[in-house]
């Protein structure tokens, strides 16, 4: 099972390596940054808010207190010392609770200074890795662009690749066709396929065939060896009757003779 999740592993990981774009994968981080710039400055903004309110408050405790500073004079002044001490402790009350927000306010400004002050840094980084984030991106796309370009004129791109084989594929097919159009002419020329009825002739027709025509060629030579033996006349009249020379009679009886003659 871990071989098996290893391999697993592998193979996710080189498939999101070929789908993984750089110039993706740099806006995504560049997003995350803004996403986290902007979370600082929600905090500062938080921490200022925070320390807006304790000003406020301190402001009322304040005015407050020198109301009732104000009061503790006039109650002296008209001779009710009860009435300013009762001002008076009201008064250091407030100035209790005046203190411990001067110290909380006193917190919330430094918080506010270290998150204004990180928050600046944070966009200085943001601003750089834009950047060069652009940078980069146009470094890639232009080497893309030039990888593709050098891929399509050396033939070894996955298109080309493609182009590639359906041409091989075309001559392939077209050499198949050529060789049976060789072979099929070297068969009607045999005389293999020259039977289209599909009826072959049989060994013994062809063998009478044979002797026919080897015959007809020993009459032709006897003619001839005749002509030949006939003499100058007999081939003269042989060339120009288109036959040989009738045979002369030589019967004796049939001839006449100086002795018989009266």
């Amino acid at each position: 099972m871990k071989r098996m999740g290893m391999i697993f592993r592998a193979k996710a990981n080189k498939a999101l390596d070929r789908a993984e774009d750089p110039r993706e994968t740099l806006d995504y981080s560049y997003q995350k940054q803004l996403e986290l710039l902007q979370k600082v400055r929600r905090g500062v903004a938080d921490v200022a808010t925070s320390r807006k309110r304790l000003e406020l408050q301190l402001n009322q405790l304040q005015g407050q207190s020198a109301k009732l500073e104000d009061q503790g004079r006039k109650a002296l002044a008209l001779g009710r010392e009860d009435l300013a001490r009762e001002a008076l402790s009201r008064r250091a009350a407030l100035q209790q609770q005046v203190s411990d927000l001067e110290v909380q306010h006193q917190t919330l400004q430094g918080e506010e200074e270290k998150l204004t002050l990180a928050a600046q840094r944070l966009q200085a980084k943001v601003d750089a890795f834009r950047t060069k984030k652009e940078t980069i991106k146009a470094t890639y796309t232009a080497a893309q662009a030039q990888t593709r370009i050098a891929e399509s004129f050396s033939g070894i791109s996955e298109e080309m690749s493609d182009v590639g084989l359906a041409i091989q594929r075309a001559e392939d097919k077209t050499a198949q066709l050529q060789a049976r159009a060789g072979a099929i002419d070297e068969l009607l020329a045999s005389g293999a396929l020259d039977d289209q009825s599909g009826l072959a002739k049989d060994d013994i027709q062809a063998e009478l065939d044979r002797l026919s025509g080897g015959t007809d060629v020993e009459l032709e030579l006897q003619r001839m060896k005749a002509e030949l033996a006939g003499g100058p006349s007999a081939q003269q009249q042989a060339l120009e009757g288109g036959g040989a020379a009738a045979p002369q009679d030589t019967n004796p009886q049939q001839q006449s003779h100086p002795r018989f003659e009266k």
